[in-house]
């Protein structure tokens, strides 16, 4: 079996922007792979490694496999998102560290202007689908406002903890990290289960996301199929909602646990941040205002360059 052949250009660049997007907090992956039009393949995919995957793995049965798990697209999209994580990662703590509002104000103004063309995909607006564009917005919002839960190192919630988890980075809008603040175990699963390998804090979470993953992949699918339009309206609702978090201007929160602040490799963790209006209209204002800009310029150049597969 040649691989050459499964190694897609457009959609490994596509694996690579969503790789980036997952390196900035607060934008998920599964924005971006609604916008370039990969999203319903990317859940169609996931969906394939069941049982049937396993015997065919089993049985060295490679060509089938690779028909069966859609090799042409899982491989370049995974190598894609692999290596904008490896070599973004750096570069993006970098500009956070000393350009922030340059960055938020780029992400603000791509995702904004996803909101529109991810949108116009629906083709038929009804009352189902305005009422499901609504309550994505409001849903997406209410994540971003909710403060953190206490720790919880109970198996059974570390195992809904991983499916939660799993769920909000497949959801478009949605950071799995964000939401695992919310839950209240961060510092315990991303922090001291990752770095001190804690198997009875991990392994209870990566069963939740296994089962979380495979399991929602199949009802997104179902949904897919069956309410498509409301679907996808729900989904655009979810990046609007997720605007408040990509706001330019704002004021860090740090997670705090026993009155301390949490640190991760000697960094504060952000627990949320506190949105603000910018004190001034100074240079660097105008420069978010223009990075903004390129931001949604850089949205019609994705989707003009976009070779229009169905989301």
């Amino acid at each position: 079996m040649k691989l050459q052949k499964y190694l897609n250009p457009a959609l490994f660049l596509k694996g690579m922007a969503m790789g980036a997007a997952n390196v900035i907090p607060g934008v998920s992956g599964g924005t971006i792979a609604l916008i370039t039009g990969i999203y319903e393949r990317l859940i169609n995919t996931i969906k394939s490694f069941d049982t049937t995957a396993l015997k065919l793995l089993v049985k060295f049965r490679w060509r089938k496999l690779a028909q069966h798990i859609d090799l042409g697209f899982v491989l370049p999209v995974g190598l894609g998102l692999l290596t904008a994580v490896l070599s973004l990662a750096k570069l993006f703590a970098f500009l956070f560290r000393h350009y922030p509002v340059f960055i938020w104000a780029y992400f603000f103004g791509l995702v904004l202007a996803s909101v529109y063309f991810v949108g116009k995909t629906v083709s038929k607006w009804y009352w189902t689908t305005y009422i499901s564009f609504v309550t994505g917005t409001f849903i997406a919002i209410a994540i971003t406002i909710l403060h953190p839960s206490v720790e919880n190192d109970r198996p059974l919630y570390l195992f809904f903890n991983g499916i939660i988890a799993i769920i909000s980075m497949i959801l478009p809008g949605l950071s799995g990290s964000f939401v695992l603040i919310l839950l209240g175990n961060y510092q315990l699963v991303a922090i001291d289960g990752i770095n001190h390998f804690k198997l009875k804090v991990l392994i209870p979470f990566a069963i939740g996301a296994i089962v979380g993953l495979i399991g929602f992949s199949h009802i997104l699918s179902w949904l897919f199929k069956r309410y498509r339009h409301q679907t996808i309206a729900l989904l655009t609702g979810f990046i609007l909602g997720s605007l408040r978090i990509l706001w330019p201007w704002k004021k860090a929160v740090y997670l705090l646990q026993n009155g301390k602040i949490v640190n991760k490799h000697g960094k504060p963790v952000v627990s949320y941040y506190e949105q603000i209006v910018p004190a001034h209209f100074d240079t660097e204002f105008w420069l978010a205002i223009v990075l903004m800009i390129l931001g949604i310029v850089s949205i019609v150049w994705i989707e003009k360059i976009s070779d229009h597969e169905a989301i």
